[in-house]
């Protein structure tokens, strides 16, 4: 379907102000209209020699991003592909020393600054430290106006959402959001709002880029 053109026109000049943003918190920044165009970017910004790892994400699903890198030879290893509970365990462990690890955000505030839940830590980990470098991509609908939206973004729309997508995996996932969709700040032993990080800046400069979207992805 074709996007509204009004709707590419806003989203044009928006990303080009959050890009901004993101470049005065020494974030590397880029806007990508098509899958095709962020596919390119990525190949652009990644050497086919350096070791790449993923935490788990819809977008980079949504993307085709690890098949593509899986297709062409790349040395990925992605969580979402681990085959048991063991697997994935490890593959979050070396995850932390990998070239480059790509994920999403939970929402991105209009002034540059990311806003990421997390339930055991693995994705807001590499994205702090670890990793030499982190590709973050993200759909237009990620932005939020400042940091209070961006927040509630991510607990009270992201967060329950996802839990359906996590409970549809694992049978042992109990929180009141998975039977209302509603936040209920619950204490549950299997929320996945137990980590919640904000990144106002990026250190070293240049290690975290931002590609923004010119699509709807993910929650």
């Amino acid at each position: 379907m074709t996007q509204n053109t009004n709707i590419k026109i806003r989203n044009e000049k928006l990303a080009n102000k959050v890009i901004n943003a993101l470049q005065k918190r020494h974030f590397d920044a880029y806007y990508c209209e098509t899958q095709q165009d962020v596919i390119k970017k990525m190949e652009e910004l990644i050497e086919k020699t350096q070791t790449i790892s993923t935490g788990g994400s819809t977008t980079l699903n949504e993307l085709g991003i690890i098949d593509n890198f899986i297709k062409k030879g790349y040395n990925i290893t992605a969580r979402d592909k681990a085959k048991t509970p063991e697997e994935k365990e490890e593959i979050s462990k070396k995850a932390m020393t990998c070239d480059v690890f790509l994920m999403s955000t939970n929402a991105i505030s209009e002034d540059g600054e990311l806003v990421n839940i997390d339930g055991l830590g693995n994705r807001v980990a590499a994205l702090i430290y670890g990793p030499k470098n982190v590709i973050v991509i993200a759909g237009m609908n990620k932005i939020s106006k400042d940091l209070k939206t961006a927040y509630d973004r991510a607990r009270n729309t992201a967060a329950p959402i996802n839990l359906q997508r996590i409970a549809s995996i694992n049978s042992k996932t109990e929180t009141p959001c998975l039977h209302t969709g509603s936040c209920a700040d619950c204490k549950s032993e299997t929320s996945i709002c137990a980590q919640i990080v904000t990144t106002r800046l990026c250190r070293p400069k240049g290690r975290i880029k931002v590609i923004l979207v010119n699509q709807d992805l993910g929650f």
